[in-house]
């Protein structure tokens, strides 16, 4: 059986779509297609139930995959590592949200760069968009804020990210002691708020899962950086969500000030995540081992 024939089944088994298939092997969808039925005549068998989106497997499909991608995945492997050998570089291209990526992920991987391993980062935070660049082999592992569906790639959770309204002091000191806490959001109103998108993401989130409501006013700052969210925030631009991995620091040195201590923070899981077959890369799964332990201390 033709290897080239497996490999276009076991793409489109994950990818559960001759057209997303077609963009993970650089072919066309006619090609696809075309491989696809020529197995199927081989086997006397349909593989594909076609659906109005994407395919199906059959059961003679699901078993076939369930035998053969274990063994291709180990010819993926045999070959990432003879080029490993060959060249004496490992590359690992990572990509998530761009302020977690520079203060969790990559400091954590550094040690094993004395293990031969180079890093390449991709920053965005658009999920959607990392999980196809994922997806279409752009990177090797990605951090997202969403639990990849599908059989094409797999995630770990990673760890649960806490949200904290903060303000500089002079705001704080403005609103008074325990205002906020007994006559709820409406006090906020009149204050400026620092945010990274129009749609206020951060704010809304919070406001829905503290105040049941959403945020009354538009942000008077928006940058698309957490990192610079927080500094306008110190000086003094206004109220801003922030994750308190972020602002910790600033919290404790008395830059921000955290306006309310709810029973239950609003919280956002990360999620780490890798096409399936791909761990078994040494250099892969070596750093994903390497943050999933160094989450526990998130």
């Amino acid at each position: 059986m033709d290897l080239a024939l497996l490999r276009t089944f076991v793409t489109v088994h994950r990818a559960g779509s001759f057209t997303r298939a077609a963009a993970l092997l650089g072919l066309s969808q006619p090609a696809v297609t075309s491989q696809i039925r020529t197995l199927e005549r081989q086997l006397g068998r349909p593989l594909f139930l076609r659906r109005a989106r994407g395919v199906t497997p059959t059961s003679i499909g699901d078993e076939l995959a369930h035998r053969a991608a274990p063994h291709l995945d180990a010819l993926v492997e045999i070959a990432e590592a003879g080029l490993d050998e060959a060249t004496g570089v490992r590359t690992l291209h990572l990509a998530g949200p761009p302020e977690f990526s520079s203060v969790r992920a990559l400091p954590a991987l550094t040690p094993l760069l004395s293990q031969g391993l180079t890093l390449r980062s991709s920053f965005s935070a658009n999920t959607e968009k990392t999980l196809e660049g994922l997806a279409a082999g752009h990177h090797d592992l990605a951090i997202t804020t969403a639990r990849p569906r599908g059989g094409l790639l797999t995630s770990t959770p990673l760890c649960d990210e806490e949200h904290v309204l903060v303000a500089a002091p002079r705001w704080a000191a403005r609103l008074g002691p325990g205002t906020l806490r007994h006559k709820g959001p409406v006090v906020l109103e009149q204050l400026p708020l620092v945010e990274v998108h129009e749609s206020l993401p951060f704010a809304s989130r919070y406001w829905a899962a503290v105040f049941d409501s959403g945020p009354a006013a538009a942000a008077t700052v928006i940058t698309p950086d957490l990192r610079a969210v927080l500094e306008c925030t110190a000086a003094g631009a206004g109220l801003a969500v922030l994750p308190r991995y972020l602002c910790e620091q600033a919290l404790e040195r008395g830059e921000v000030v955290a306006l309310l201590d709810p029973p239950v923070p609003p919280l956002r899981t990360y999620f780490l995540a890798a096409r399936t077959g791909t761990l078994a890369l040494p250099h892969i799964a070596r750093a994903h081992e390497w943050l999933v332990r160094a989450a526990v201390d998130w």
